[in-house]
């Protein structure tokens, strides 16, 4: 039988349920992976994989390939207890040969590896039977001096105010040039459907006269075919395709990169396709020296990015409150404890102040007024009262004596305290709680997984559809020119039939890409 083993990766800039798809779906294409699961509010994804053929440091290596950040994550062996230790003092191979196989010969040390070049032990052991403590005292014993692998405690995988930060910024940027783009827009709107042709109409009245002068005002030519209009919106255009937009270009291009499709490569085709054949169209004009000006497209894409920004900002907002609340509880673990030994009828005779990670099954912890506990325990000596409510949520403190238990995280009011360890590490009640709420996190609700496949066809299929769209309005044009004459407006004699065509067909199918771009489903 095949083994499989479990490891946990640590993942950054993930954004979207695509981007869960993504990873998930590439990496399940890969020799010796069995099964992937992202967690994107924790960032973690948790693989099983067969360890013949494929070590987790591969597999991060192909997230990273993916355009993601990726650490392996050692803390996240099940059942066994994960040691990392730094190790000074080898000078050759023989010194890591003792090591190892002096460690090895330790009951209860299940795996060992020490690398000479990083002065970095790995060790894996029952905590039945062995502690950390005691694996430091053996490689001490050795000659060596070793301590702990400093954790990162701060939770600082689970801010999400950077990008917060930045979509705000893309919002704000978008929003500022998107307003004048509308009001333009509005305008020329409003103008137009009032009758502006007056030499149709000679009986028209002072007023409406007037009412059209306005609108000749933004249809005043600065060159000809570059109209005031067209030239304020290209320009108010540009700033947000470039700020605004900056982003979405980075991730589009590392998704296309690896030739998957995702929500972001949407957006910036649409908006691309939209500002470049509105400029293309502009060129083309002034080319000609047009009298008619020509129908651009800019302002699509502030809008486009306006709605798409605004919506991935309040989406980090919402990670970040999740997140915070995962935060808190990490931050609830006591980080040091006071370990003591107690001679005949419970004498103290010696304590030492040791890292968390140290409290090994059994050890007698310390615990003084207004302190936490810093593991799940029993006590053996002294009363108090203790504040659980975080973890019960009640507001009243409870009364401890020697044989009640106590919980980690919790804290000690105004009695001292003899516990006897009897959960440490990753198995005290604050630790299995944060595990819970990660994983309530990782686990995707079945309509979820449904629509990240979905959004993963969901691209390619409107690309195609926008580009069947194109094909046959020219076609349409191109046999039955009466057809586009009755929906294409402005037409007029002075624009070939078959600039009018093609111009049409690109119309609908730019509002095609648009219109699909920020859709329900990837907002959602």
């Amino acid at each position: 039988t095949k083994t499989i083993s479990k490891c946990y990766v640590q993942v950054t800039g993930m954004t979207c349920a695509s981007c869960v798809a993504n990873i998930e779906r590439n990496l399940r294409r890969e020799d010796g992976i069995h099964s992937i699961l992202v967690a994107l509010m924790a960032g973690k994804a948790e693989v099983r994989y067969n360890p013949a053929v494929i070590h987790p440091s591969a597999i991060a290596e192909l997230i990273r390939e993916l355009g993601f950040g990726a650490t392996v994550m050692e803390n996240c062996g099940e059942g066994d207890g994960v040691l990392e230790l730094v190790v000074r003092g080898m000078t050759c191979a023989s010194c890591v040969h003792k090591i190892e196989s002096t460690l090895m010969k330790t009951k209860g040390v299940l795996y060992c590896s020490v690398a000479l070049a990083t002065n970095k032990a790995h060790i894996k052991y029952d905590p039945e039977a062995v502690g950390p403590r005691d694996v430091i005292q053996v490689i001490k014993d050795l000659g060596f001096t070793t301590s702990l692998v400093k954790k990162d405690r701060s939770a600082s995988h689970l801010d999400h105010k950077q990008e917060i930060r930045q979509w705000k910024r893309s919002f704000v940027v978008s929003f500022v040039f998107c307003i004048p783009v509308m009001g333009l827009m509005i305008y020329m709107m409003v103008m137009n459907s009032q009758p502006s042709d007056a030499h149709a109409h000679p009986n028209m009245s002072s007023e409406e006269r007037e009412a059209t002068h306005s609108s000749m005002v933004l249809d005043y030519q600065l060159l000809p075919g570059l109209s005031v209009m067209n030239f304020l919106s290209f320009l108010l255009c540009v700033p947000v395709q470039v700020f605004g937009g900056w982003h979405f270009y980075i991730q589009a291009y590392r998704a296309l990169k690896h030739s998957t499709a995702n929500m972001d490569v949407l957006v910036v085709l649409a908006t691309s396709i939209a500002f470049l054949y509105s400029f293309v169209i502009l060129l083309v004009a002034m080319a000609e020296k047009a009298k008619v000006n020509p129908v651009t497209f800019f302002d699509t894409p502030p809008m486009l990015f306006v709605f798409i920004a605004l919506g991935r900002w309040l989406e980090h907002v919402a990670k970040g409150k999740t997140s915070e609340a995962l935060a808190r509880l990490i931050s609830l673990q006591a980080t040091e404890a006071t370990i003591v030994t107690l001679g005949p009828d419970n004498v103290l005779l010696s304590e030492e102040q040791v890292d968390v990670e140290l409290v090994q099954r059994g050890d007698i912890v310390k615990v003084v007024p207004g302190g936490k506990f810093p593991v799940d325990g029993r006590v053996i000596e002294g009363h108090s009262m203790v504040d659980e409510s975080l973890i019960t949520g009640e507001a009243m403190p409870v009364t401890k004596k020697p044989g009640s238990t106590v919980i980690a995280g919790s804290i000690n009011q105004n009695g001292s305290l003899l516990i006897s360890a009897t959960h440490v590490g990753a198995d005290t009640t604050l630790s299995q709680i944060v595990k819970l709420v990660e994983e309530a996190q990782t686990s995707k609700a079945p309509i979820q997984q449904f629509a990240d496949k979905l959004s993963g066809y969901f691209v390619p299929f409107i690309v195609a559809v926008s580009v069947v769209t194109l094909l046959a309005w020219i076609i349409i044009g191109f046999v039955n020119f009466e057809i586009v004459e009755k929906y294409f407006l402005g037409y007029s004699e002075s624009i070939s039939s078959a600039e009018v065509v093609i111009r049409f067909a690109f119309q609908a199918s730019i509002t095609v890409l648009c219109i699909a771009c920020p859709c329900s489903l990837g907002l959602a």
